[in-house]
């Protein structure tokens, strides 16, 4: 079965998650930083899956809508389509994915400098899990 590595892009870090080879269990292995050259330590990691399909979180609004945040990211799902043109990308929703990473990890007693270096691979994993979830409803 194909992987899937999926990325919470956000202003400052990347969080990059990837899938089990049986497409059932989301997984965080990385944090990249949003700035320099993100692509290239992406393309190093994607390179390790073979033609893994990439999953780019989709910020909206909690009444489902598109704001300028979203624009953002369509924007930078362009470039990477760009980069890696034999990949197929898929936009999917993340709404809350960043808030459910940190409520977790304050309710596991993680503390604040440890979170910041977590949380959005934790991010990248819920936002991958819940794609997983629905393929198999």
């Amino acid at each position: 079965m194909q992987r899937i590595v999926a990325l919470d892009i956000g202003t400052v870090r990347i969080g990059v998650a990837v899938s089990d080879p049986l497409g059932m269990f989301a997984q965080g292995i990385a944090v990249l930083p949003a700035e320099g050259s993100w692509l290239d330590e992406l393309a190093s990691l994607v390179a390790g899956y073979g033609k893994p399909k990439l999953l780019i979180g989709l910020p909206r609004r909690t009444d489902g809508t598109e704001g300028p945040e979203a624009l953002k990211i369509r924007e930078t799902a362009e470039v990477v389509r760009a980069r890696f043109p034999d990949l197929e990308i898929e936009l999917w929703d993340e709404r809350f994915t960043t808030v459910i990473a940190q409520q977790s990890l304050i309710e596991g007693d993680v503390s604040r400098r440890a979170r910041k270096h977590k949380v959005d691979k934790i991010a990248a994993a819920l936002l991958l899990q819940s794609y997983l979830d629905r393929g198999r409803a």
